[in-house]
């Protein structure tokens, strides 16, 4: 009974641990989830009381928040921060903090930018995925920003909690974001260019706006297209009450460096419009990405087509002529690492420029070097509504274009001098706060131009224009010549007409080259035709040659193959005629071993003729075997002959013999 007691009392000393730990479990299990769920009820007790709101930063609000936040003290005052040079918002406006480290600026900034780069500032950005407490209008906001990773890179997001009734703290907090984002972002021109891979819109950056002044045409063009876009702009009613698209195109089409590009640039920014641009050769680009694309685009904006004429690896044109196939002599060394990727067609740009999908609102701009290429489906009514016609630098064009880039000195100095000391007292009472959302000042440029009076402006002008040739140079070599002197008008004029005949020998010399280079392109292209030509010519002579030689020895075959026949025949014929002789009755056994004989010989002789032609050994060996079989038959049957005639003879006679 003891020795029961000793083995059994290890067991309840183990049961007893796990009764205890059992225990421990079930408190610990319960004490955590009080805890949990306390502190669930008391986070959503208190956030029963915040307004929370989140922004994406793929839309817009995010970035007139980021912006708004930049200005603020708070926001350069955050405990957990990251130091940065890259203080520049996403949309190119300058984020500034007061938290910014700068350097003592000694001396003048227009020599570091002559003999170095700008100066760089050092910001300070609070952390992502950390919560920042701003005080706005008597609330307390609470603002976490954070990072997403997603597969087409990275995105992020902004979330803003207040403690209050309603939302209208926020929309006045959007509200006020956006006109101080407008009015930051009111001298710039965004532009988006289209993602291909993932058939979405990403921002490329922001431009200074280019006055219209600084694009030179010819008299009334700039004002009728400037009208005509602010007329659409206003008439979408009219559009909706006669069931008209909400659409209107232009198409610039022109020499190289005429101002297309430029012109458009310069709309944007006196329309006050976003610009979003197309590559319709880039890779990956097909008619489901580009209807995606199109469907996408927001209203009042400018969407860009840039050449389109070379925009596809085939041309923009159904005629077969103008296609830019590959010729057949080149399709076939053609390989598969030499294709874009691309697979539009242009059904499918068709249908996203004027299909039900497309977008309504926007401005289609497209440009061209060749007209004539494009299909008369794309350019027509309705998709192309206004065709403007671009040509090479024209004398009044020069003569605004030198007026454009030396201005005249003021015609009252003395009136000028007042108004701007005048206008430097009233902005020396500005206050600081409004300071702060005025754009930073112009720097004073390291260039010092001669101001001249307006008359000599205009005899300069006039004379730079009478040296400049009728429609023969471009506004961009016009431009290129005028940037070389900036600074010296007077120069600039004088040398005009040397620099115009180096720029015929230029072009002289240029043509000549491309002469050149097309005849030797078009020597090599004859004598890769004519080598081409040659091999063909070759390779179809030894066809033939070898053809013949296959005739000719399928005709000796045949001609074999009929000797063999004949001597069979023959040697049958004789046979048979030997069969025809008087012979006794018991000869018959000889006969038909003849006649069979020489059925094996003539089915031999047939299956040797049915061998196929192309093998010359196996018909020789065939003849060979035919040839001593029929021998070996005519053998055989005389011997069988004189055999079985011996013994007739022999039984005739034998009466005859001794008894």
């Amino acid at each position: 009974m003891n020795a029961l007691k000793n083995v059994l009392s290890p067991l309840s000393m183990n049961t007893g641990a796990i009764h205890d730990t059992l225990k421990l479990v079930v408190i610990g299990g319960t004490v955590e989830t009080a805890r949990r769920a306390s502190m669930s009820a008391w986070n959503g007790f208190i956030d029963s009381f915040f307004l929370t709101a989140h922004f994406s930063q793929e839309d817009y609000p995010y970035d007139w928040l980021m912006h708004w936040l930049s200005k603020q003290p708070a926001w350069g005052r955050s405990r957990e921060f990251e130091i940065t040079t890259r203080s520049v918002g996403r949309h190119g406006l300058t984020q500034t903090t007061t938290g910014d480290l700068e350097e003592e600026e000694d001396g003048d900034d227009d020599d570091a930018l002559i003999h170095g780069r700008r100066k760089r500032k050092v910001a300070f950005m609070p952390s992502v995925d950390t919560t920042h407490t701003i005080y706005y209008r008597g609330h307390w906001l609470r603002i976490t920003r954070s990072k997403r990773y997603p597969d087409y890179g990275n995105s992020g997001s902004l979330k803003i909690s207040v403690v209050a009734r309603n939302n209208d703290i926020l929309k006045k907090l959007v509200l006020e974001a956006k006109r101080d984002y407008e009015k930051d972002a009111e001298h710039r021109v965004h532009i988006f260019m289209a993602d291909s891979t993932y058939g979405c819109w990403r921002w490329n950056g922001a431009r200074q706006k280019r006055p219209m002044s600084s694009i030179v045409l010819q008299p009334g063009v700039k004002d009728m297209l400037l009208a005509d876009c602010r007329d659409f702009l206003c008439s979408e009613d009219w559009y909706a009450e006669r069931g008209i698209p909400f659409r209107r195109g232009y198409l610039l089409h022109g020499v190289p460096g005429s101002g297309k590009t430029s012109l458009i640039h310069s709309l944007a920014g006196e329309l006050g419009l976003d610009i979003y641009v197309v590559s319709l050769s880039s890779k990956g680009m097909s008619d489901n990405t580009l209807t995606t694309l199109m469907g996408n685009v927001p209203s009042r904006c400018i969407l860009l087509l840039e050449d389109l004429d070379a925009a596809f690896t085939r041309s923009v044109s159904r005629d077969s002529s103008s296609t830019g196939a590959p010729k057949e002599s080149t399709a076939s060394t053609s390989t598969p690492e030499t294709t874009d990727g691309s697979t539009l067609s242009l059904s499918g740009l068709l249908n996203s420029l004027d299909g039900v999908a497309a977008a309504e609102g926007r401005l289609l701009f497209a440009t061209t070097n060749h007209i004539e290429r494009l299909d008369p489906a794309l350019s027509r009514p309705g998709r192309m509504d206004v065709w403007v016609n671009f040509t090479h630098a024209t004398k009044w064009q020069a003569e605004g274009i030198f007026k454009c880039f030396f201005p005249s000195q003021p015609a009252n100095p003395v009136a000028s001098s007042s108004s701007a000391s005048s206008s430097s007292t009233s902005v020396s009472t500005v206050t600081d706060s409004s300071q702060q959302n005025l754009p930073g000042p112009r720097r004073k440029s390291a260039h010092s131009i001669p101001l001249l009076t307006e008359e000599e402006i205009c005899a300069l002008a006039k004379a730079f224009a009478e040296a400049i040739p009728e429609d023969e140079l471009s506004v961009a070599a016009l431009q290129g010549y005028l940037l070389k002197n900036k600074t010296r008008p007077r120069e600039c004029v004088e040398e005009v007409a040397e620099w115009v005949v180096q720029e015929r020998q230029t072009r002289e010399k240029l043509q000549k080259e491309k002469a050149e280079k097309e005849a030797k392109e078009k020597k090599e292209a004859e004598e890769r035709e004519q080598k081409e030509k040659e091999e063909k010519e070759a390779k179809e002579k030894e066809e033939k040659e070898a053809k013949e030689k296959e005739e000719q020895e399928a005709k000796e075959k045949l001609e074999k193959d009929t000797r063999s026949k004949a001597k069979l025949t023959a040697t049958v014929a004789k046979t048979d005629s030997s069969e025809s002789l008087p012979a006794e009755p018991s000869t018959s056994p000889s006969t038909n071993t003849a006649s069979s004989l020489s059925e094996s010989s003539s089915s031999e002789s047939e299956n040797s003729s049915g061998v196929d032609a192309d093998t010359e050994e196996s018909v020789t060996s065939e003849e060979e075997s035919d040839k001593d079989g029929s021998v070996a038959a005519k053998d055989t049957t005389k011997e069988k002959w004189i055999a079985v005639a011996n013994p007739a003879s022999a039984t005739s006679d034998a009466p005859n013999g001794p008894p």
